[in-house]
């Protein structure tokens, strides 16, 4: 929760601090508040809302750019502009921030600008009861002589608790024994310590050692509390304790002493003699985490500095003294140490609010600078003064609490100067003063009167096809006379189209560095060249602009291998040329037509054969691919020539493509037949064969049957279809034997073609086709079906005697499933010669019965006997 104070009184401003402040321009001091707010709250949780407290409406936060001005590192809270609220920043640990002191408080200061306004804050940290009293030790081991009268006195250790107020140490309690009794008491710093009063005798005889608990509890809500074991040994009789000289000793040094120098000198005196008068000296009561810049000689009693003290940090120190003989009879004092300021800390010059930049049309009285000197000594050494050490269109204005403004004096004048160097200088008032310089550089701000000028009107760059995505290409560089942000160059590129794509899906340009990168790996075959235009930005207000052109050249690169046409590779089919033992030198084969895709000497082909069965008979063209005989065809070469044919482009490295052409040398197809049909044997026969041909008899008459109920159903199906064909334009052929020719035919085409539709789902069960061109010279086959009959002829020869019945069982059923499997049906069609191409033949679809999408979904082809 925030508490407020704020109090008006013709033009005076008067805050619960009891400050009064005179409102002076064009720096105006508008109020103090102040807040109040437990500590470890979270981040984000709300402290005040200084827009309401203020009397400021949000929106002006907003416009004069409000901001906090804290000291120190830590930024504790932060503002809310858009609700004008104040809310933690980090987590506040009170212990951490104030230590010991109370109240605990740290301020700041909201700014804002135009005018330039500040308002004072003190924001108080409420401590909460988030640490238990601890002792520095776990054990405490006192010795006592058993001649110790009973009221003696023993100081015990006492417990830390970094909490303050009631959440801080309040009691101590010892558990209850017969022998001792606790006292406490209270420092005039407001701490507790605790004292152990005998209560009776002791006796070592009857027990030597006693454990008691000491517990430490402190006042918050709920309380916390902290044990530690006492451990008391008897000693023998030693009647007489050490006795300080003083209750209590005191002793000043200054800040800046040096280690080693002797402070105080403490002393006690013990009514004992020899050896049970001799005393050592030492600090109790020091927390386990502390460090004590000072140490005490144990025989002497002198106390010296060890370490660094400083005035700011802590004021003052006191120690607990303890005198004990050698019998652990102990005697109390106390040192107050009071520590002297020295001016020994530099003002320290911060800037609050510097922008470093100041346009040049500003009127004399622009605030520049809000100046913080901060000096961490006390009195005249902590207060300070601040001055510009050169002659400069500047002055410093001073304004609340060690804040200052730098403020414009003249006109200033880029074209004169366009930098200023502003040494600062702060001093204080102490005995010899110290001093701290900072030096600033404010830039002349120019107004934006050129645009930018590329160092080209057009820019052109080559880059080699198949480039790697995300390659530089080049670099584009255009210059603005301008300075700051005016002359801060932009690149982007102008909306275009390239092959109906944005330029911008082939390329990018860096917008800083005018890096020109390819998103695309281009392709030479697609695009040769690239014009792109770019354009130049400044950053100023408006903006200035000019274009240019870059135009990017593809070089080819040979990345597409040789394509070969013809012969086609098919890898159900063998593909044949036929060759007459009667060709003579020179004759025809066939040609190898390959195509690349490259440009140049990429797409130069040349042709090589690579393997031949006859290397002698055939050759290649180099240059047209044609494969001619090189000699006379005699009756001893080998009917099936295998040619392996490489295609090479002239690239570097060059690519190639290998197409294999097999060649039959025959004067009719049965040769061909016998020697380019591969045979399959079975190499097993199974013991039990005679068993499994009577089975395959049972099954092949049920097939039988079956087979004959789909023909009748088939030749009906046909029947219908013809009368469907009846009513066509075109005429229609009535069925012929599959092998049937016309050798009768005249015109331009002396045969006529066969052509045949199949539609299958496994090329590997379809029969012979023959397809008779005019030519002649090409065979089309597929040899699985003719090894397979031949497989089932020698089983039955074997025993054609015994099953002679299933042999033609066996017959019958292989047609049956050829003619239902394999053709789906044939239709014939009479064409005229001459016709144009794109002519419609007939309606396959129609005629066959066929759905369209069946055509498509079994990748419908149609196999001729001519390429």
């Amino acid at each position: 929760s925030g508490t407020r104070a704020l109090g008006w009184s013709r033009g005076l401003l008067t805050s619960n601090g009891g400050c009064i402040f005179m409102v002076l321009p064009p720096f105006c001091v508008s109020g103090q508040i102040r807040y109040s707010i437990p500590e470890e709250m979270r981040k984000g949780l709300f402290v005040g809302d200084v827009a309401k407290d203020l009397g400021l409406d949000v929106k002006r936060l907003v416009s004069g750019r409000a901001r906090l001005a804290i000291d120190g590192d830590h930024q504790y809270v932060a503002l809310n502009q858009n609700k004008g609220h104040i809310v933690v920043n980090e987590r506040i640990d009170r212990e951490k921030l104030c230590a010991k002191k109370s109240p605990c408080s740290f301020s700041l200061e909201i700014v804002l600008e135009d005018p330039l306004e500040l308002f004072s804050i003190t924001i108080e940290i409420q401590d909460v009861n988030d640490h238990a009293p601890a002792f520095p030790k776990k054990e405490i081991n006192l010795e006592i002589s058993e001649s110790t009268p009973t009221g003696t006195v023993f100081l015990l250790d006492s417990a830390a608790d970094p909490d303050v107020g009631i959440n801080s140490l309040q009691s101590y309690s010892l558990k209850a024994n017969d022998l001792f009794v606790l006292k406490q008491h209270t420092r005039t710093d407001g701490s507790k310590y605790a004292e152990m009063m005998l209560h009776s005798g002791l006796d070592r005889e009857r027990q030597s050692e006693h454990t008691l608990i000491l517990t430490a509890a402190d006042g918050g809500e709920p309380q916390r509390s902290g044990t530690v074991k006492i451990h008391v040994t008897v000693l023998d009789a030693n009647d007489n304790a050490p006795v300080f000289t003083q209750s209590v000793f005191k002793a000043s040094v200054l800040e800046n002493a040096l280690r080693g120098a002797v402070i105080a000198r403490v002393s006690a005196v013990d009514a004992d003699q020899g050896y049970n008068g001799n005393i050592t000296y030492s600090f109790t009561h020091l927390e386990e985490d502390s460090s004590c810049p000072f140490e005490i000689n144990s025989y002497t009693g002198e106390v010296k500095l060890t370490g660094d003290i400083d005035y700011e940090v802590s004021p003052n120190y006191e120690i607990n003294l303890q005198a004990k003989d050698p019998w652990g009879v102990v005697g109390a004092s106390k040192l107050i140490i009071e520590i002297g300021d020295v001016n020994d800390n530099r003002p320290v010059i911060t800037m609050a609010s510097y922008s470093g930049k100041i346009s040049e049309d500003s009127t004399p009285g622009t605030v520049v600078a809000l100046i913080s000197v901060q000096d961490k000594d006390s009195g005249k050494n902590g207060q300070v003064h601040l001055n510009i050490d050169e002659i400069l269109p500047f002055k410093i204005k001073s304004s609340l609490r060690n804040y200052y403004t730098l403020v414009t004096e003249q006109v200033l004048d880029r074209e004169k100067l366009s930098k200023y160097n502003i040494t600062l200088t702060a001093t204080d008032e102490g005995l010899p003063a110290l001093s701290s310089s900072k030096t600033v550089v404010l830039d002349v701000i120019d107004i934006n009167d050129n645009a930018p000028a590329f160092s080209q009107s057009v820019y052109s760059t080559q880059v080699m096809e198949n480039n790697s995505p995300g390659g530089t290409l080049l670099q584009i560089h255009a210059t603005d006379p301008d300075q700051g942000q005016n002359a801060r160059i932009s690149y982007f590129l102008i909306d275009g189209d390239v092959s109906g794509n944005p330029v911008s899906a082939y390329f990018s340009i860096n917008t800083e560095s005018g890096v020109i990168q390819s998103l695309r790996s281009l392709d030479y075959e697609q695009v040769k060249e690239y014009k792109i235009r770019v354009k130049a930005q400044d950053g100023g207000s408006p903006p200035l602009s000019s274009n240019t052109t870059v135009i990017v050249r593809v070089q080819d690169q040979n990345d597409n291998p040789p394509q070969v046409l013809y012969p086609v590779q098919t890898g159900g089919s063998l593909v044949a040329e036929m060759v007459p033992r009667s060709a003579d030198v020179g004759y025809l084969v066939t040609k190898v037509v390959a195509v690349d895709v490259d440009s140049g000497q990429n797409a130069w082909l040349s042709y090589k054969l690579q393997k031949a069965t006859d290397r002698a008979l055939f050759e290649v063209g180099l240059q047209n691919g044609e494969i001619r005989t090189i000699r006379q065809v005699t009756d001893k070469d080998a009917v099936k020539q295998r040619l392996t044919v490489i295609v090479e482009d002239n690239g570097q490295p060059s690519r190639s493509a290998t197409v294999i052409v097999n060649v039959a040398v025959a004067d009719s197809f049965p040769e061909v037949l016998s020697e380019f049909t591969d045979f399959t044997h079975d190499k097993e026969y199974n013991d039990n064969l005679t068993f499994y041909l009577v089975l395959a008899l049972a099954v092949v008459s049920f097939l039988f049957i079956t087979c004959l109920v789909v023909i009748i159903s088939v030749k009906i199906y046909r029947w219908r279809q013809s009368r469907v064909l009846y009513h066509s334009n075109l005429p229609v052929i009535p069925y012929y034997p599959p092998r049937y020719s016309d050798t009768l035919g005249t015109g331009t085409l002396q045969h006529v073609y066969n052509y045949e539709v199949c539609r299958t789902t496994d090329s590997r069960k379809s029969d012979c086709k023959f397809g008779r061109a005019g030519s002649q010279n090409v065979l089309i086959m597929d040899p699985s079906s003719t090894g397979t009959m031949q497989r089932i002829q020698r089983s039955i020869c074997a025993r054609w005697r015994l099953f002679y019945g299933l042999r033609r069982q066996m017959g019958l059923l292989m047609l049956l499933l050829h003619v239902v499997n394999m053709v789906g049906g044939q239709i014939r069609y009479s064409i005229p010669e001459e016709m144009k191409k794109g002519s419609v033949i007939g309606n396959v679809a129609q005629d066959l019965g066929l759905d369209l999408k069946r055509l498509r979904s079994g990748r419908a082809r149609i196999v001729t006997g001519e390429n």
